[in-house]
């Protein structure tokens, strides 16, 4: 039977390169099926992992009806057993309820791909009605790894590498470093939006790797109380020298 299934993660675990790879699996198997997008970081209309593959998709807007998409394809006599929809927390409530339609009435797997929680660690609205319809839910076991090295768990907006927690829930962007951005940011220059992956330690703590490496960069441990985890290259006591 067929089955809405959420693939869930952070930011940098590997949805996009999953989607592209269960694509490919079905296909191979001679089965049809369509991908969808939305605000993806490569454009309209296309699906791109950070491992450097790309293939083109429908994209996702508000007046989306999967239901339609899909009965007009097979009126015009196009093969659809399954559906890839990646970056599934920018679809609306309904729109996840057309997909459960899809999976009920015409036996269509959905395969849908996303964030769970924004910078501010609240649900989207798209994740919050996949986690309560879908058949299963799959946290990817691909880590992605906070600046510490530990697993991280939370997505973090940065601006200039500093980490803010107000703004619009979506704000385009891709995992960044903070240090490069900041950097490259001279005065006057249009504010550098990025994301950053942490653990929970250090997202309630709001250290960044940007600031991670200033406290680095004066030869300074990080404070106790921030943290016992110390940033590659922080300073030992008294010694400059890197930490192990």
């Amino acid at each position: 039977m067929a089955e809405l299934v959420f693939f869930s993660g952070t930011m940098d675990c590997g949805k996009s390169t999953l989607a592209l790879q269960m694509d490919h699996n079905h296909r191979a198997r001679g089965r049809g099926g369509v991908r969808f997008s939305r605000n993806d970081r490569a454009g309209e209309s296309r699906i791109s992992s950070r491992l450097g593959l790309e293939k083109d998709a429908v994209e996702v807007g508000d007046g989306t009806d999967f239901w339609e998409e899909v009965m007009r394809r097979r009126t015009q006599g196009q093969r659809v057993d399954y559906l890839i929809c990646d970056e599934a927390q920018f679809y609306s409530p309904e729109q996840v309820e057309q997909l459960a339609k899809v999976v009920d009435e015409i036996d269509v797997d959905v395969f849908a791909f996303g964030i769970t929680a924004d910078f501010r660690t609240r649900l989207f609205p798209g994740s919050q009605r996949l986690i309560e319809l879908a058949d299963r839910v799959q946290v990817l076991q691909v880590e992605a790894l906070c600046w510490c090295g530990r697993r991280a768990t939370h997505n973090a907006r940065t601006v200039d590498g500093v980490m803010v927690t107000e703004g619009a829930q979506v704000v385009v962007g891709d995992v960044d470093m903070a240090l490069e951005t900041t950097a490259s940011a001279g005065a006057g220059s249009t504010p550098v939006v990025g994301y950053e992956t942490l653990c929970r330690r250090h997202y309630m703590r709001r250290v960044t790797a940007h600031g991670a490496n200033l406290m680095a960069e004066q030869d300074q441990l990080l404070p106790f109380e921030v943290d016992a985890c110390l940033w590659r290259g922080a300073g030992g006591p008294g010694t400059g020298q890197g930490a192990p």
